[in-house]
């Protein structure tokens, strides 16, 4: 059973940057972050999907997904202990991953505070908001 992870009240604003740690579970074929408004309204989903080797990015606006913006760059494995950066400013995400790489994500919905993050299939030793 995948650990779900959810905080509501996040205040996250456009300039901050949010760190991670933690561990990718061993079963799983991907694992999510998720930072928005709320389930339905997602700035960010970000989704490293290790069957496909490839990290899907994309925004959800109510029921409608935008168009899917695939990376290659594949630095995570199951079981694998994670440390990463998602910085949020007012044009654009900027995920920095565990090896250095830079992914950068449009912020398509505009808004510039976010409230909502979800994390599935991870466990997390730390998130930090600064």
């Amino acid at each position: 059973m995948a650990d779900q992870f959810e905080v509501t009240n996040l205040n996250m604003k456009s300039g901050m940057a949010l760190k991670i740690k933690g561990k990718i579970q061993t079963n799983v074929d991907r694992f999510t972050i998720n930072l928005g408004q709320g389930k339905d309204t997602l700035n960010l989903h970000f989704n490293p999907r290790f069957n496909e080797s490839t990290i899907v990015c994309n925004s959800l606006d109510g029921s409608s997904w935008g168009q899917e913006q695939r990376d290659n760059h594949m630095c995570f494995s199951p079981g694998a202990e994670v440390k990463f950066t998602v910085a949020f400013q007012d044009k654009e995400f900027k995920v920095t991953l565990p090896d250095g790489h830079v992914l950068t994500f449009p912020n398509r919905l505009g808004h510039n505070h976010l409230p909502y993050l979800s994390m599935d299939g991870l466990h997390i030793s730390s998130f930090k908001l600064e």
